[in-house]
């Protein structure tokens, strides 16, 4: 389990209890979650624009990268320990199931990509389509 008051501080933040939410619920699901998602699930403790503020921030911070799914929408995880304010370091396959939806962030590298003379990737993604484990587990039974 994540520590939301030892990231806030070792990211130089203000130890805020909406801060802290955001985190707590992020760190519940094992899937990213949408910003929609989060709206739902904090219900009247945080407004749409403190959210969304929170949310860049901790992107801006390295604490959270944002993945997007099949509609664009753009849902957040929680970052490795080695991501920082000037590199994210989520070079890993994000899986996304077309049953159920979830975003789920493995623990498979990016194959390396040669980059074309005059090219300079600052992000490489790799996302996986298919079935997840849950939905796979329900089918089954």
């Amino acid at each position: 389990m994540i520590d939301p008051a030892n990231i806030l501080r070792t990211h130089d933040l203000k130890h805020t209890k909406q801060r802290v939410r955001v985190l707590e619920e992020i760190a519940l699901d094992t899937a990213a979650v949408s910003q929609p998602e989060l709206e739902k699930k904090l219900g009247k403790e945080i407004d749409r624009v403190t959210l969304y503020r929170i949310l860049n921030t901790y992107e801006d911070k390295g604490i959270l990268h944002r993945i997007m799914d099949m509609n664009g929408t753009a849902n957040y995880a929680i970052c490795s320990a080695s991501c920082t304010e000037h590199h994210h370091h989520d070079e890993h396959v994000h899986f996304n199931c077309t049953n159920c939806f979830k975003i789920y962030c493995l623990e498979v590298n990016v194959p390396r990509i040669k980059m074309p003379q005059g090219f300079t990737a600052t992000t490489v993604t790799s996302t996986a389509f298919g079935v997840c484990e849950k939905c796979n587990s329900s089918a089954v039974h």
